[in-house]
């Protein structure tokens, strides 16, 4: 067992994962249910593991059909890809705290 690989591993999805929705979830669930903090724990683990799982085996046989500099090209150009697409619906959906809001300027109508 490569154990660099393996601490390596851990690190990056542990950093990864903190502070991440899924750990909100896991963090509001077992708030709600706290006689059930260890199936919360369970569950989220068993979840983290299979599609961890799902993401390897799709490595291994993409990796037969694709040469992996190409795999972490792709990857990386995903990752901006999504990252861009998120910004810019942050930008179209945030609000102007400039511009008066909608429900005045409909309020300000209707007394018209």
């Amino acid at each position: 067992m490569d154990f660099k690989l393996l601490l390596g591993t851990f690190l990056l999805v542990f950093f990864a994962e903190l502070g991440d929705k899924t750990q909100l979830a896991a963090l509001s669930l077992a708030a709600g249910h706290r006689g059930g903090i260890f199936s919360v724990f369970l569950g989220a683990s068993l979840a983290l593991v299979c599609t961890t799982g799902i993401a390897c085996l799709c490595a291994g046989f993409l990796c037969k059909v694709v040469h992996p500099k190409y795999l972490n090209l792709g990857s990386a150009v995903l990752f901006i890809l999504l990252g861009v697409a998120s910004l810019v619906k942050f930008a179209w959906t945030s609000q102007d705290f400039n511009e008066p809001q909608k429900t005045e300027i409909i309020e300000v109508e209707q007394k018209e």
